[in-house]
């Protein structure tokens, strides 16, 4: 199989697999105050203290949860609460249209049970979020920004891998003392990421996409900054997440956080010649082909091509490349059965059509040249084969759209 499709998840590290394999090893709840549970929570807080080198962030400041998405709920609906409670006129949460659902659900969750205004800020057409429409969506609100709770950004697109600029975003923010998280999820481990440096107030991570293990997670939140917990029960993690921590997870989780950091630069140039490879060649074999998002470069993850094919069904695409062997995801959601254009390539202006027929290939530490050969060989039959499934699909997907 030719796996082109880290995005989604990334095989583990051998690091993190030791270390996770190691500490498993271990009996004991952190919690405890027996010999064990001493000697688990010895390896909580000395992965919290590597995971917070490789984050640029304190110790202190790094709360353990259960995955991205528990993180990105816990930032939007604990920073809302916190903010309403201190200031009743404080309803506007803003949010890039381009976000994750983890991000985008909550919101309007919020919206459509806790009183909350939540408004989308529109991207470019590469899916950037630029600071001057953050700060004219600040000031254009009743109270100008003193109503809005929150602003959440995400470091890196997951679709289409645009980066976004979240230090000149949370600068717009702190202008007017206004929170600002940002989900990193994509971002960690394959450009520099400093929660420091950045000046974000809130910043989510996973395992997972780093090469650690799946069902572990975390939010770092800047010291001083109040959020109301979602769980409550044991306390744990300043008793902001109550809940057992994940003593092996967060052992493999520091361990792949460390290798990823310690070969990024080398790592970044390397999956940039991949994803470069493959956009050249597959753009020579299907002419029609369109790169989304940004730009090869700074403004771009490297390990991300994200393409449109005109005229096919991005499903079509995927399952005949994956009859080859050949690993990828869709630019499209899957709602009921029903496939659905993808909303990141909407709000960037994309039309319907090209919107539906999209791929991404994404690479990792595992990722070769063998990959790319393998989607360059197949690339052209392949496409050849779901242009014609697209043409005769092409009048009953109109009447069917007609209906929706």
């Amino acid at each position: 199989m030719n796996y082109l499709d880290h995005a989604a998840t990334t095989p583990m590290r051998p690091e993190a697999l030791a270390a996770w394999t190691a500490a498993h090893a271990l009996a004991g709840n952190p919690s405890s105050l027996h010999a064990g549970g001493r000697r688990a929570r010895r390896v909580v807080e000395e992965s919290r203290e590597s995971l917070a080198t490789q984050l640029g962030c304190r110790p202190s400041e790094l709360v353990f949860t259960g995955g991205g998405t528990e993180s990105d709920n816990l930032a939007l609906k604990g920073l809302y609460w916190a903010r309403r409670a201190d200031d009743p006129r404080r309803r506007r949460v803003l949010v890039s249209a381009v976000e994750h659902h983890a991000v985008l659900d909550p919101a309007h969750w919020l919206g459509q049970t806790q009183d909350a205004t939540v408004e989308l800020l529109p991207v470019d057409e590469t899916g950037l979020v630029r600071p001057e429409t953050l700060a004219a969506a600040l000031a254009d609100g009743p109270d100008g920004p003193d109503d809005v709770a929150l602003v959440s950004v995400m470091w890196a697109n997951n679709e289409v891998g645009t980066v976004q600029p979240v230090a000149e975003l949370a600068a717009a923010c702190h202008v007017h003392g206004i929170p600002f998280h940002t989900d990193a999820v994509q971002a960690f481990g394959q450009v520099p990421v400093s929660f420091a440096e950045s000046g974000v107030d809130a910043m989510t991570v996973t395992a997972h996409k780093i090469g650690g293990p799946v069902g572990i997670g975390a939010l770092v939140l800047r010291r001083g900054l109040t959020v109301t917990a979602l769980t409550h029960g044991g306390g744990q993690e300043r008793d902001v997440r109550s809940g057992t921590l994940d003593t092996a997870g967060a052992a493999a989780f520091a361990a792949a956080a460390s290798a990823a950091v310690r070969d990024l630069p080398a790592e970044a140039r390397r999956l940039a010649a991949l994803r470069d490879g493959l956009v050249r060649q597959v753009l020579a074999r299907v002419p029609t082909a369109v790169l989304n998002g940004a730009a090869p470069g700074p403004s771009r993850l490297p390990g991300n091509a994200h393409l449109s094919f005109p005229g096919c069904e991005g499903d079509s695409l995927l399952m005949l490349l994956d009859a080859r062997g050949i690993e990828c995801s869709t630019g499209s959601a899957c709602t009921s059965g029903v496939a659905r254009p993808s909303h990141v390539l909407l709000a960037m202006g994309t039309g319907e059509e090209t919107a539906r027929g999209s791929l991404r290939f994404s690479f990792g530490h595992t990722s070769t040249e063998a990959d790319v050969a393998a989607v360059a060989e197949a690339i052209a039959p392949v496409h050849e084969r779901a242009s014609r499934a697209g043409e005769l699909l092409l009048p009953h997907r109109s009447a069917s759209d007609d209906l929706t």
